[in-house]
């Protein structure tokens, strides 16, 4: 009975892990890439971070400074526009992570119930 104090945590951590880590590359930054290639140093910087940030999947990371990039006045219809699709394309993904990260814990739990009925 102790060990379902250190299995149950493990097991839904390693489920957590494993939907972040599976859903990189289903945002696609080549429109800020593209939009923001030739604008000025800040605003290319700025970009170029969310860039970074949506590559290596950090989702929380690219919403703050995409959010960040949108409130700069000074940008084209263009460069809002990919803004705006792109942050559609992050907020769908961490939408689509924790439902999937809900099922997999949810599934789990069952698993442990049924190894504890045992």
């Amino acid at each position: 009975m102790k060990q379902i104090h250190w299995i149950l945590p493990s097991l839904i951590l390693a489920m957590l892990l494993g939907a972040g880590c599976s859903k990189s590359g289903s945002v696609d930054p080549a429109p800020i890439e593209k939009s923001f290639a030739s604008s000025e140093a800040g605003l290319k910087a700025a970009a170029d971070k969310a860039v970074a940030a949506i590559k290596s999947a950090d989702y929380s990371g690219a919403m703050t400074e995409l959010q960040k990039l949108a409130s700069n006045v000074n940008l084209t219809d263009d460069q809002k526009k990919a803004i705006s699709d792109v942050l559609a394309q992050v907020q769908k993904a961490v939408a689509d992570m924790g439902k999937k990260a809900s099922g997999e814990a949810g599934k789990a739990m069952d698993d442990v119930k049924k190894s504890l009925g045992k």
